[in-house]
Formats: C-alpha cells, structure tokens, sequence
C-alpha cells in the first residue's frame, strides 16, 4: 500500500503518519508531484489558516494537483475546509471540489474554537462502515461547512455542519481521527482499505 500525505506548512502532518503507523502503514510525506500522483491513497491533513496556506499551495501547483487526483484523497480539518470553495477565513478562494463556503461560527455565546469531544450521527458512505454513528471524535476548528448534499457525517455545534463530506473519491472530515481513539482509528482504516 503506497500512502502519501502532502507535506504543505500544516499542522498535523506526524500525528497523521504515527496514527497510520499504528495501523502498520509506512506512508510518505511529501511534496512530490509524481509521488503524490502515483500513490494509492493521499492524505491532505491541515492545521492552519486558509489564506495562507492557499498561497503555499498554489505556489507549487498543488492545489491543482489535488484537484485532478483520481485515487481516494481524504482531507482533515484545514484539508477538509480547503477542498470547498471559498473560506470566511481571509475570503480565501480554496480548491474547489466541494461547491461550498466555509463559514465562521457564529457569536452565540458558546467558546470559539469549537475544541474538544463531539459525537457524530447521520454517520453514511464507506469512511464510516462499523456503525460508528454516535462516536465522539476530537475537533478544533473555527470554521465550519454547512450541512449539505455531500455531507456523510453530521455534528452540532451552535449550528449543524459537516463532520465529513464525500464527493466522488474525495472524502473529508472536520474533525481529526488521528487524535479520536478507536473511532478514528477505525474511519482511518476504512479509509486506507477502499
């Protein structure tokens, strides 16, 4: 199995590849056109601001490099919110393989970021086989995509939105199953085995 995760300035790229590591998966993290091109899967992880990460993307054509993979990709938080359309956060044109916009949470008296354990429901699509519907994974983010027609994961917080998305091979999720325990252990695994 030839995993890469693309190595771009985000967060979360070693707790990705050691949560992989776990399953017995060695991926590579890289930056490598043909290498990303010629790899089973990728994973697009991202801890970070939109704006600026859009520009380091788009500087060595990896923007639309994703968006022409043909393999299953799975975006994580950043990565996730990166694949729709356009971002609230620095009004950010993103990649684009999601026709959504990326919003901010709105002021409702609740704390910002949304930090910490949620469950999920509504849970749909291969990412989720083993009826994980109700598990608690673990999100930090301040922006959210709305619930849509490729939503596959739903989670509540001041508002529904988008836990995961799936269009096609692309799959995503808000949160990070790399820091969720056994469910995103499991979600991982459903991810490296399509």
């Amino acid at each position: 199995m030839n995993v890469a995760i693309i190595k771009y300035n985000a967060g979360n790229i070693r707790s990705v590849d050691h949560a992989l590591k776990r399953l017995g998966v060695e991926a590579r993290i890289t930056d490598d056109p043909d290498e990303i091109i010629s790899a089973d899967k990728v994973i697009f992880p991202g801890v970070g601001e939109a704006a600026s990460t859009m520009s380091y993307l788009k500087e060595r054509g990896l923007d639309k490099l994703i968006k022409g993979l043909t393999q299953p990709v799975l975006g994580i938080c950043l990565g996730q919110q990166l694949m729709c359309n356009w971002s609230e956060e620095g009004d950010t044109a993103c990649i684009g393989i999601f026709d959504q916009a990326v919003r901010h949470f709105p002021a409702k008296g609740f704390k910002v970021p949304h930090m910490g354990w949620n469950d999920i429901t509504a849970c749909k699509g291969e990412l989720f086989r083993g009826s994980l519907s109700g598990s608690y994974v673990y999100f930090v983010h301040s922006y959210y995509v709305p619930a849509c027609s490729v939503t596959t994961a739903l989670c509540e917080y001041m508002v529904p939105f988008s836990a995961a998305m799936q269009k096609g091979n692309f799959f995503a999720t808000q949160f990070h199953p790399e820091k969720s325990g056994d469910p995103g252990q499991r979600i991982l695994s459903n991810f490296i085995e399509l």
